[in-house]
């Protein structure tokens, strides 16, 4: 190392120690500083202790006799003294714990209370304040504080403060606003007019009921303050009567008595109702409240009421039918006057007796029991009853009752329309009678019909008989124009002989008993095309698969059986066809069979149905074919018809019920 380097050195190190001995002087002297602000700090905490002793002293009566929570609290808030009352409000004893006021703040409320004790101990005072604290024993409640600062020798050395809980009278002050603001709210949208007066007459108090009511163009808050009696001659003109409407009003005034449903009847058609009720206190007036409510609708509607109702009792007094109101014990309350005549008693007779053992016929006694039980227990019902009037005679009531019930919906008795239909029931009784003796006299003519056709089919036997025996006994014998003439005369008997059976099976249709079943129309026509011999050039088509319907099997059979026979019968062309084809019509089915025959001129279309009508005179044909069809169709509820023109073929329509 060269000398210059030691040289720099050595200045380093004097620099450095030269250094060290003035900071070492500082140090000295921070010390001693702090060491005296410590021994007045001592002096002034020993100085607090005495003040706070000769306070204590001082102050100790009053914190035995103060009432409210009386608290002293250092300049961080640490308690350091409070009275019982302030212990039993905040919940905790500063004699056995420490703790700090501001930790007692709701977390809500810190940073106020902060800046509350920064205007405390700037101020010197802080009043009214409110904030809420959660206690030792953890209430929440809201507190009133009144504080002041502890100067000793002007410096600021404590605060003490006055607590006060106003949990419930804050409570009851916010309960009582918002009671106030509905009140208030209330009146205002009333649906009356509402004025309150002071005992000089002056509006405290309307609402804009009011003001629509008397037409007056201003808000209710304009008309606070204002002459009620001068308003009220000022509007006195839109009453139909004014002087008498001023006149009422002073003799109210001068009453002082509560009025109640006053009317008023103003010029615009309006009806007002008025109540006047005056406000005194130990005998001394306050005040008047007014109030107006618009009736108009309840006027008119009530004498809309009064008329309906009139007309209503009119009608009920003079309706032909027989109309009575029962109490719970089915004692008569009211009757019409068309009951009074079918009964032939008169009011008096009827109200208050029990119509059940009155009117009813002996007969009938134990049916009107019963109903009149279910009917208090709320059933309605109609049934039919035998009445026997005040001249003895007995009549035929159709009776609709049902239970009558009050107001608060409990049955309070009954009430019943009755129509007298004794003439119905005795047409009904003589129809009824008729038709067991047209029943007996179809019984009879079909036991007849049995009877002749056996006695007119005997002799048709035996002239058959005899005409063969008269061939055979002359075999070789006749001419060929005697052979022609017996054998028209066989076929003649043969035709009579169709012809007694066919009237017979005409006559039989809806007379024997109608044996009705499940019909499979499909299988049925199916097997009755398998009957008649179908020449080549024909061919019979089934459009549709056909439903099943209920019916007479045999009878359907042979509405099929005739209708198809004919179509054959009358097809001459080369190429002929028959269709068979049916349609749903919502209670109905609908068939059809079309040919395309000869066809049927129209003037014959309503002759084709009538008994011994044959438009054919053929051996065959009968003239009695169409009608049995026709008569089967009507036995099942349907109807048959028919589409036809010449040479164009033809097509038979009939409906059957479903």
């Amino acid at each position: 190392m060269s000398q210059q380097q030691i040289d720099i050195l050595k200045r380093a190190l004097e620099r450095e120690r030269a250094a060290r001995k003035q900071a070492e002087k500082i140090l000295e002297n921070k010390a001693a500083e702090l060491y005296e602000v410590n021994q007045k700090l001592q002096k002034s905490n020993k100085d607090l202790e005495a003040l706070l002793t000769r306070t204590d002293s001082q102050l100790q009566g009053v914190f035995e006799n103060i009432v409210d929570s009386y608290v002293i609290i250092d300049l961080v808030g640490n308690i350091l003294k409070m009275n019982d009352a302030a212990e039993d409000l905040l919940g905790y004893t500063y004699k056995d714990e420490y703790f700090n006021l501001i930790k007692m703040v709701h977390p809500s409320e810190i940073e106020r209370v902060k800046i509350s004790f920064e205007n405390l101990f700037r101020d010197g005072i802080l009043t009214d304040f409110h904030v809420k604290i959660i206690t030792g024993n953890n209430r929440h409640i809201l507190v009133h504080i009144n504080a002041s600062v502890i100067y000793d020798q002007g410096v600021a050395v404590a605060a003490q403060g006055i607590v006060r809980d106003i949990t419930k009278q804050k409570a009851s002050e916010n309960r009582l606003r918002e009671s106030e603001n509905r009140l208030a709210t209330l009146i205002l949208n009333l649906d009356s007019g509402v004025v309150l007066e002071d005992e000089n007459r002056r509006i405290v108090l309307t609402n804009k009921k009011f003001t629509q009511l008397f037409n007056i163009d201003v808000s209710p808050t304009d008309l606070i303050g204002k002459n009620c009696k001068t308003a009220a001659e000022q509007n006195s003109v839109s009453f139909k009567d004014p002087e008498a409407f001023l006149k009422r009003m002073r003799d109210i005034d001068d009453k002082k008595e509560t009025v109640l449903g006053d009317e008023l009847e103003m010029i615009d058609g309006k009806i007002l109702e008025r109540d006047y009720l005056p406000i005194v206190e130990e005998g001394v007036s306050k005040g008047y409240l007014w109030t107006f409510k618009d009736v108009t609708l309840n006027r008119t509607y009530s004498k809309s009421l009064e008329a309906e109702k009139q007309k209503y009792s009119s009608i009920i007094s003079n309706m032909n039918l027989g109309l009575v109101e029962l109490d719970k014990q089915d004692r008569i309350l009211m009757v019409n006057q068309s009951f009074i005549d079918m009964t032939g008693y008169s009011k008096e007779e009827l109200i208050g007796v029990k119509g059940k053992d009155l009117l009813p016929s002996q007969a009938d006694r134990d049916i009107l029991k019963t109903k009149v039980s279910e009917r208090k227990q709320g059933k309605t019902d109609s049934y039919e009853l035998r009445i026997k009037n005040k001249q003895g005679k007995i009549k035929y009531w159709l009776v609709s009752a049902a239970p009558n019930y009050d107001l608060k919906g409990n049955i309070s008795g009954s009430i019943g329309v009755n129509f007298d239909f004794t003439d119905i029931k005795n047409l009904q009784l003589q129809k009824e009678h008729l038709l067991k003796k047209i029943e007996k006299s179809n019984d009879e003519l079909h036991e007849y019909a049995h009877v002749v056709s056996h006695d007119l089919k005997s002799p048709l036997r035996s002239i058959n008989a005899l005409v063969s025996w008269l061939k055979s006994d002359n075999v070789g014998k006749l001419d060929d124009m005697s052979l022609q003439n017996f054998a028209l005369i066989e076929d003649t008997l043969e035709k009579m002989e169709q012809l007694i059976t066919d009237v017979l099976e005409y006559s039989s249709i809806g007379s024997e008993e109608n044996l009705t079943t499940h019909v499979d129309l499909e299988k049925m026509v199916a097997d009755v095309i398998q009957l008649f011999y179908v020449p080549e050039h024909i061919q019979v088509r089934v459009l549709n698969t056909l439903p099943i319907v209920v019916g007479n099997k045999t009878k359907l059979q042979q509405v099929f059986q005739n209708l198809i026979s004919n179509a054959i019968k009358f097809i001459e062309k080369e190429t002929g066809y028959i269709e068979i084809d049916f349609e749903d019509i919502d209670t109905h089915y609908k068939f059809s069979i079309k040919d395309n025959g000869v066809g049927i001129d129209k003037k014959f279309h309503h002759k084709i149905f009538k008994i011994f009508h044959a438009l054919n005179k053929s051996k065959e044909s009968t003239g009695i074919g169409l009608s049995i069809v026709k008569k089967i169709v009507e036995l099942h509820e349907g109807e048959i018809w028919l589409d036809s023109q010449v040479e164009a073929g033809t097509t038979f329509y009939f409906t059957l019920k479903k």
